[in-house]
């Protein structure tokens, strides 16, 4: 085993640290690099969650560019 095999992984349905593929992958969150690091998963989930909300928000917001100006009508 070597790479995401021997890093940890926070089981979303026990809510336990796992060194190592223990779970079937649906149920993982990770790979991270400490046991500690995976037991912060769900902090660590919502606050990325935030921050993707919160991009999105800002590239769905208007822009603050002046509007355009109307193109001329050809047939006026």
């Amino acid at each position: 085993m070597s790479g995401d095999a021997e890093k940890y992984w926070y089981n979303l349905t026990t809510g336990e640290v796992e060194h190592g593929y223990v779970s079937p992958h649906v149920d993982r969150a990770g790979p991270f690099d400490t046991a500690e690091e995976a037991a912060r998963a769900p902090e660590i989930i919502r606050e990325r969650s935030r921050a993707w909300a919160e991009e999105d928000r800002r590239d769905d917001a208007p822009s603050s560019a002046p509007p355009a100006e109307p193109l001329e009508n050809d047939e006026n």
